[in-house]
């Protein structure tokens, strides 16, 4: 699960992106206007934390932006002020839920649990595609009724494909969906053709129906 928190106050991002790091999000940060737009246009996210006053100009216009965009990222709002104006309109915007500082962390992460689990479960209890059946809420996977071991990048590399069947994704998608910033350091991409590879190879053992076809050049594709 990747998320998305956009604070400028650097004390607090840096303990909100060590804290949901340990709990195995992925995380990505931005520290003003101009930088959470650019994230935003670009990136999908799980989750958005957005703070309310940033440098540039506020979260309610970001996520103005980002509704305007046709994206449905869930997002919380993040404020200094409790005030009621700004819950209405940060709701009114499409924002799933506000969060007043001070803030314990453990709230935060039990908000963050509940607007992603809300997003999935309006999605379906389960993305399935011919005899796979992948739980977002569990990150389990089932082949027919045999449950699939999957580490983290494999889980979320093939939700990505999943929730996209049978169309083509270019690599330099990929690794930024489910790699994010750390792909940009990366020599080449050969490392989602070892992920897919060792991902193939699970999905054959276990009779899966589906299965990656490479495009050259390109991409790969859930067939």
């Amino acid at each position: 699960m990747k998320i998305l928190i956009v604070e400028d106050e650097a004390e607090l991002r840096t303990v909100m992106q060590s804290f949901l790091e340990k709990e195995q999000y992925m995380i990505e940060t931005a520290i003003d206007y101009a930088s959470g737009l650019a994230k935003l246009a670009n990136y999908h996210y799980d989750c958005i934390l957005l703070d309310v006053m940033l440098p540039g100009g506020t979260g309610m216009q970001l996520l103005g932006a980002l509704r305007r965009l046709g994206k449905d990222d869930s997002v919380i709002i993040i404020s200094a002020k409790d005030a009621v104006e700004d819950k209405v309109q940060g709701l009114e915007l499409g924002a799933d839920d506000y969060l007043a500082k001070p803030f314990h962390l453990a709230e935060l992460l039990a908000r963050i649990k509940t607007v992603i689990r809300r997003k999935n479960q309006q999605i379906a209890q389960a993305i399935c595609f011919k005899n796979v059946r992948l739980f977002p809420e569990d990150r389990k996977l089932l082949v027919g009724e045999q449950e699939v071991a999957l580490n983290r990048k494999e889980y979320d590399l093939l939700y990505y494909f999943l929730i996209r069947p049978e169309k083509l994704i270019p690599k330099t998608t990929l690794a930024e969906a489910v790699w994010g910033d750390d792909a940009d350091q990366a020599d080449s991409l050969d490392f989602i053709y070892s992920q897919i590879k060792n991902l193939r190879k699970k999905l054959k053992e276990n009779s899966a129906a589906i299965d990656f076809q490479a495009v050259y050049g390109v991409g790969y594709k859930l067939v």
